[in-house]
């Protein structure tokens, strides 16, 4: 196969690395608006350069979208005409009427669409979907989910996030539904803006949040979030229920200080950014994207599935703003 990779950031070049070292592909071309950046992540991992996304696309086989989220909906477009396989990191885009039309467009092509939740790929969260499924764990009665950053994002780039609902704990509203096989019925949302940082309250926005969310069946889930974790990246997931309890992301790279005769954790190796703590699943997503391009399966991660913890993530917005519970069926 021939993949077109069109962005080569941060997570670009992480990419980059991942599907160079891949059997099934032949080629690797690579596009950035940034020529030079480009051709240094084409050299380290052995790939060539295409001018833009357009030359990619009538040259490619299947298309990696890592370029920065203004340019997703543009870009799976482009994909979708030329009848391309194609992946993107989340999101499609900021708003539902724009998501919407984009998946219009992907429909009408009948391409296969996988949306970037590494989330869904971690060994830990996979198995306790999988035990909430074969009815070990019972009835589920409590989820709890939490992401926490070691540090906020640059300033101008919190003016264009969308905000903390929809550009950081997306992941958690994509993974209870992934993890519990339900839909979210209703969301009460909180935040405030406590690290200090201007930059949150002058784009109207918060740094400190928490939701709780009401599954179809009557079970709880609580999504919390922190834009600032002195100690490093944490993500974890509980859940609870009438058979068992389980939780994942509580290893020895777990940036949280134990006060319960834990010393042996005390490693200073705690995890201090996504790519640590998600390295091996963003690797997996790619692997499991080759597999979805060559007909072998179908999406793991649909634009559809994207569309809905996008829309949860409006809800708890809107449900933060207006200081009430939110029934999802309010946001179509």
């Amino acid at each position: 196969m021939k993949i077109g990779l069109i962005g080569a950031g941060r997570i670009g070049a992480f990419h980059a690395q991942t599907l160079a070292s891949q059997a099934d592909i032949t080629e690797l071309r690579i596009a950035d608006v940034d020529v030079d950046r480009a051709k240094s992540v084409a050299e380290s991992t052995g790939a060539s350069t295409a001018t833009d996304a357009d030359e990619l696309v009538r040259w490619a086989d299947a298309i990696v979208i890592a370029a920065s989220t203004d340019t997703h909906a543009d870009l799976i477009t482009l994909g979708a005409e030329a009848g391309l396989p194609v992946f993107c990191e989340k999101p499609i885009t900021l708003d539902l009427e724009t998501t919407n039309r984009v998946l219009e467009r992907v429909n009408t092509a009948d391409i296969p669409l996988q949306i970037g939740f590494q989330r869904r790929f971690d060994p830990g969260f996979t198995a306790a979907r999988d035990m909430l499924a074969s009815g070990q764990l019972g009835r589920l009665y409590m989820a709890k989910l939490n992401t926490y950053d070691p540090e906020p994002a640059h300033d101008a780039y919190i003016k264009v996030s969308g905000g903390m609902f929809v550009d950081m704990l997306v992941h958690d509203f994509d993974l209870i539904r992934w993890v519990s096989g339900q839909e979210v019925v209703e969301v009460t949302a909180a935040g405030r803006a406590l690290t200090g940082n201007p930059a949150f309250e002058q784009a109207d926005d918060v740094d400190t949040a928490v939701a709780v969310l009401q599954l179809a069946d009557g079970a709880m889930a609580v999504v919390s979030g922190v834009r600032h974790d002195p100690r490093g990246y944490d993500v974890r997931l509980e859940m609870h229920g009438s058979r068992d309890a389980v939780a994942a992301g509580i290893n020895a790279q777990m940036p949280l200080k134990l006060l319960d005769d834990n010393d042996q954790w005390e490693n200073g190796n705690e995890h201090q950014t996504f790519l640590e703590r998600f390295e091996s699943s963003y690797r997996q997503e790619l692997n499991t994207f080759l597999k979805v391009a060559q007909g072998q399966m179908d999406s793991p991660c649909t634009g559809e599935d994207a569309g809905e913890a996008l829309r949860l993530a409006l809800v708890a917005k809107k449900s933060l703003r207006e200081r009430r519970p939110v029934l999802v069926e309010e946001i179509r």
